[in-house]
């Protein structure tokens, strides 16, 4: 039997340059860029794999538009709630989001995001850049475990993509209050 660990082909690379106040994410998933592209974007969607396994997401607002905004809530078993928001500058179905992103904990260090969506002939390359303030506060994330909830998160989009054809994925309904 063969026990070599054979790495998944959809691994999430996530690079810091020592130089800037950036984290790229690099993501392939086995998907089209409409498919991807949706699951970022459609509330009902987002809801069921951002973030890590352990936390439940409340989504107060989701409005994946250019001039739009966002803000959710993962809660943990414990009670204890972690605040998102954002506006999203640019949204370009199947190609694009730039947007702002802020942990409520840390209202101070708001980080510019953007996504590109790469078509790979059926599947799907996301990267990801997010330009912070400072390298401290880069670091300061990096040293969050943001990593793990990342790579949970694309699993579970793994996940969803793989099962993705349900009548949620053609809906836009906002979650929450």
């Amino acid at each position: 039997m063969n026990t070599t660990h054979k790495p998944h082909r959809n691994e999430t690379r996530i690079v810091a340059d020592p130089d800037l106040p950036t984290i790229l994410i690099i993501r392939e998933f086995d998907a089209p860029p409409e498919r991807v592209f949706r699951a970022y974007t459609d509330p009902d969607l987002v809801v069921q794999w951002l973030g890590p396994r352990r936390l439940t997401m409340r989504i107060d607002h989701y409005d994946a538009r250019s001039g739009g905004s966002y803000r959710y809530v993962h809660h943990d078993d414990d009670g204890t709630e972690y605040g998102f928001h954002g506006v999203f500058h640019e949204v370009r179905p199947n190609e694009r989001i730039v947007q702002t992103f802020t942990y409520e904990g840390f209202p101070d260090g708001v980080s510019l995001e953007t996504a590109v969506f790469e078509d790979l002939g059926g599947r799907t390359r996301v990267t990801g850049k997010s330009l912070m303030d400072s390298i401290e506060a880069r670091d300061s994330m990096l040293k969050s475990g943001m990593d793990h909830g990342v790579r949970e998160g694309h699993e579970r989009l793994d996940e969803l993509l793989g099962g993705q054809q349900s009548n949620s994925a053609d809906r836009r309904t906002e979650t929450g209050s």
